[in-house]
């Protein structure tokens, strides 16, 4: 799965989140796990609109390459953070996969597919889906900014979803 490193900084109800390697691909959000899910959402629509577009895709830099730019170097030294954030699309294929789970777990499954209207396979689709969006515990490599934090890598769109609209 492909990956691009992110810088977030803000504080508490103004979060922003920008893709380095994607240019124009901000985020935003009130908490830092809406802002990390709303990159995801960024970055997918970010590669769609250039694949769409015949571009080819930016190669996702290193930790180590990005620490080593200045203006990210400053960036961090003010209190942003990096998180990395995957890039989740669907291959428009399904592909069999044999898992082995507790018998236990997979009647658990099987009931609540059943209860939301879904199959076995959707259900654990979504299932892992949902889960690869939350913010993971890891994700942050540098303690979150405080309140008095400067904000300086606030996304350039105000709203606090993704903003892919501004030139690549």
């Amino acid at each position: 799965m492909t990956r691009y490193v992110a810088l977030i900084d803000g504080k508490h109800g103004a979060y922003g989140v920008v893709v380095t390697d994607l240019p124009g691909c901000t985020s935003g959000g009130k908490t830092t796990d809406q802002a990390y899910r709303n990159a995801i959402e960024a970055v997918r629509l970010w590669i769609e609109d250039a694949e769409g577009d015949g571009e080819k895709l930016p190669r996702p830099r290193t930790l180590e390459a990005l620490r080593a730019e200045p203006k990210i170097a400053a960036a961090l030294a003010e209190g942003a953070a990096i998180t990395i954030v995957p890039v989740l699309r669907d291959a428009g294929r399904p592909t069999k996969a044999n898992l082995s789970l507790d018998a236990g777990l997979l009647q658990a499954i099987d009931e609540a597919a059943e209860a939301h209207g879904l199959t076995r396979s959707a259900f654990i689709a979504s299932a892992a889906r949902d889960k690869s969006r939350k913010a993971p515990d890891w994700r942050l490599h540098r303690p979150l900014p405080t309140a008095g934090a400067t904000g300086k890598i606030r996304a350039k769109s105000q709203n606090e979803g993704g903003n892919c609209n501004e030139p690549r």
